[in-house]
């Protein structure tokens, strides 16, 4: 059910007024304000689920505690919430000068500092997923709990 591709970096999305950046003073550093949302989880891109199966390979993984799945730009990705083990107190990278180069890539240009996501689709729990399943793929012989599209309008 895996890519093998590398963690998707988040898109430069427009600032929302309602959270602006902090005001900067001069030799400061957005880093400065840091609260290392970055390090604090990350997603890889899985293909999207069509089966059953799939959804049920999901519902498992969400079992283990801090992982979800969302869907963005019609691609789907694993999201596990967890720290990384070198983020410091202050947060700062403890492993700064050896950190992995998806880490040295990352820019305030990229910083998620001011980001709040809305997915297309956000699954926080298992049964999130089962009731998803239910919906558009349901049981053979069952009919889905889906109201039936509405013919389209004639105009006499």
């Amino acid at each position: 059910m895996g890519k093998s591709t590398a963690p998707k970096a988040a898109p430069e999305k427009p600032v929302d007024p309602r959270f602006p950046r902090p005001v900067l003073l001069p030799g400061q550093s957005l880093c400065d304000h840091c609260t290392a949302k970055c390090c604090k989880y990350f997603a890889w891109p899985i293909e999207r689920p069509t089966k059953r199966d799939d959804f049920d390979y999901m519902r498992w993984a969400m079992l283990h505690s801090q992982t979800t799945f969302f869907v963005e730009d019609n691609d789907w990705y694993v999201l596990v919430h967890t720290t990384c083990k070198h983020l410091r107190p202050d947060n700062l990278c403890g492993i700064y000068e050896t950190r992995p180069e998806i880490c040295r890539s990352y820019s305030t240009n990229d910083c998620e500092f001011d980001s709040h996501y809305v997915y297309e689709k956000y699954f926080e729990t298992p049964e999130q997923v089962v009731d998803y399943v239910e919906v558009v793929a349901p049981p053979k012989g069952r009919k889905s709990i889906r109201s039936p599209k509405p013919p389209l309008f004639q105009f006499v």
